[in-house]
């Protein structure tokens, strides 16, 4: 292969000749793409980097380690499984779009600088919106407009943290990052913001659901992912991710529980998922961050499963609600059994997936010392079984009988379940497999008598508790209802402010106007100044107001277009 060819211009550049292909073609084309950027990759020797010269910068648009790697082949995996999936589209840019993503969050990945993570990033969440709007439904084009403006200010954020990083004298080097610093910890909010940070989720639970079918499957492989890839590389041991983390893994809990629409379960419960690999990062040591990178490789898989065989059931059936659905398992068996070893996998059974990644985060938890951080990952753990273990396939295919009959899902959709099907159950059978590609050799033996006695009471009292609470009618119902996230909390109070903005500019009044510009001020006042003839227009202007002004008209611009 070509050297020092980064093998996410293969996925970013590739999908754009899609189009122009028909029939068989199209879809071996878009099938090889994955594969020769996988070669590429597989052909780089470790500790590979590349450097381009371009504004008195280097960057180092190319850089593999151990965890870039890692992630880079579950990528491509994902990648390569949700081209298969989607093959029974007749849309080709969903295709390409779906590749293009791949392809950006691949180059998030493989960044070896801010600024090549910048531009990656910012072109992963403009390609990614497509996926949303591509389902051409009113609630589709709202929520991709609300993705969208969420997506901009994490890229402004990101901007603004190098910014103020390299201006205070800092490298433009992607490494471990200092959060007690502003540009730190503008950065650190931009990571969480992707990586759905309690407060900062709403945009995952309100986007993804309504994206298409192909669509929600390829979100949620990419964006969160590379978000844990960027939190693991620049703030490894940072306390305050563990106590992030734990929310994470608390909170969806409860949503997911009283939640109707299944595909919004799911993201629910990759909140939940995500929880535990904050937690890893944050507690960073080499087992913690092991399990934080072999849970989110496992993760892709099992959350892209179970996403598929639902999407599956939207397709033939046009129902996603829990209450709408029921008795497919006589139309859909194949899908009925795939979704039960996606919900196995997630659920941590012995011989799965999770069994044997997410264990590490615990064991690292215990070996610190974390008692209350363990115990409530295994309330988190517990809870999980519940909500995507049991209430997924339960509902979806079982329960009562709805009295729908379809057809099976397509043959593609039914291979790329089978392929994210198997992988699942290869790791948590031969667990040294995915053990290899992980960035610290620790010897961490997941098949001990007390792991597995243990997990199997969680299940069993899980199970039990689930059965009891269903029994006696104490279990949420699954009814058509709307609930209300912490969302509410701004979004009303903001489409308050947005009008009363609106009706100042209409009325004259400047006084909204004069404060925030004494704010931008007052955030660049310590700023390094440009100075230049004085004037209204050329007066001595704070590099750090100039950041501000530029985010808040952008974010202006974009919520009174999405408002009005």
């Amino acid at each position: 292969m070509i050297a020092d060819l980064n093998p996410a211009l293969i996925m970013v550049m590739g999908p754009l000749l899609i189009p122009l292909f028909k029939g068989y073609w199209r879809a071996a084309y878009a099938l090889l793409l994955p594969v020769l950027s996988f070669l590429q990759l597989y052909s780089l020797p470790a500790g590979s980097h590349a450097e381009l010269e371009v504004l008195g910068m280097t960057l180092t648009t190319l850089h593999v380690d151990r965890l870039s790697f890692m992630f880079a082949v579950i990528f491509h995996i994902a990648a390569f499984i949700t081209v298969v999936y989607s093959l029974h589209l007749r849309d080709p840019m969903q295709q390409a779009i779906s590749l293009i993503y791949a392809g950006c969050a691949l180059g998030v990945v493989l960044a070896g600088d801010l600024v090549t993570l910048f531009i990656y990033w910012e072109a992963a969440a403009i390609s990614s919106v497509f996926l949303i709007w591509a389902r051409r439904t009113p609630a589709s084009y709202r929520a991709g407009m609300r993705y969208l403006i969420i997506q901009v200010i994490s890229g402004l954020m990101l901007l603004g943290g190098i910014i103020l990083h390299t201006g205070s004298g800092g490298s433009i080097e992607f490494t471990q990052l200092d959060l007690d610093t502003a540009g730190g910890l503008l950065i650190f909010i931009a990571f969480g913001i992707k990586c759905a940070f309690p407060l900062l989720h709403n945009w995952l639970v309100d986007a993804y659901p309504e994206a298409t079918v192909t669509g929600t499957v390829v979100l949620s492989a990419f964006t969160t992912k590379m978000a844990v890839y960027a939190l693991a590389t620049a703030f490894p041991g940072t306390e305050i991710l563990i106590w992030i983390g734990l929310v994470m893994t608390a909170f969806p809990i409860f949503y997911a529980v009283i939640e109707n629409d299944l595909r919004r379960v799911l993201t629910y419960s990759m909140i939940n998922q995500l929880g535990f690999m904050v937690v890893g990062v944050g507690i960073g040591t080499e087992l913690a961050l092991n399990g934080a990178a072999a849970h989110a490789f496992a993760d892709i898989l099992f959350k892209a499963l179970l996403f598929m065989s639902m999407g599956a059931v939207l397709l033939r059936t046009g129902k996603i609600n829990g209450s709408d659905l029921g008795g497919l398992y006589k139309s859909m068996p194949y899908t009925t059994g795939f979704c039960i070893i996606g919900a196995a996998s997630i659920s941590a059974f012995p011989l799965f997936s999770a069994f044997v990644t997410k264990s590490m985060i615990m064991e690292a938890a215990a070996q610190e010392g974390l008692t209350v951080a363990w115990l409530i990952l295994l309330f988190a753990s517990a809870g999980v079984f519940h909500h995507a273990g049991i209430k997924i396939p339960f509902f979806a295919f079982f329960a009562h009988d709805s009295g729908i009959r379809c057809k099976e899902a397509p043959a593609s959709m039914l291979i790329a379940m089978a392929l994210a099907a198997s992988l699942s159950m290869c790791i948590g059978i031969f667990p040294q497999t995915l053990y290899t590609l992980l960035p610290y050799q620790t010897g961490y033996e997941p098949f001990t008598l007390t792991h597995v006695v243990t997990q199997l009471q969680l299940l069993f009292f899980s199970a039990l508790a689930f059965t009891w609470l269903i029994r006696r009618g104490i279990y949420p119902p699954e009814l058509h209802s709307v609930n209300l996230d912490s969302d509410w909390l701004y979004r009303k109070p903001g489409a308050w402010l947005a009008h009363q903005a609106l009706h100042s500019v209409e009325s004259g009044e400047k006084g909204l106007f004069i404060t925030i510009r004494k704010l931008s001020f007052m955030a660049g006042a310590r700023l390094h100044r440009h100075h230049g003839p004085k004037g209204l227009l050329a007066r001595t202007w704070p590099t750090g107001s100039m950041v501000l002004w530029v985010a808040f008209l952008l974010g202006v611009y974009l919520i009174f277009y999405y408002l009005f």
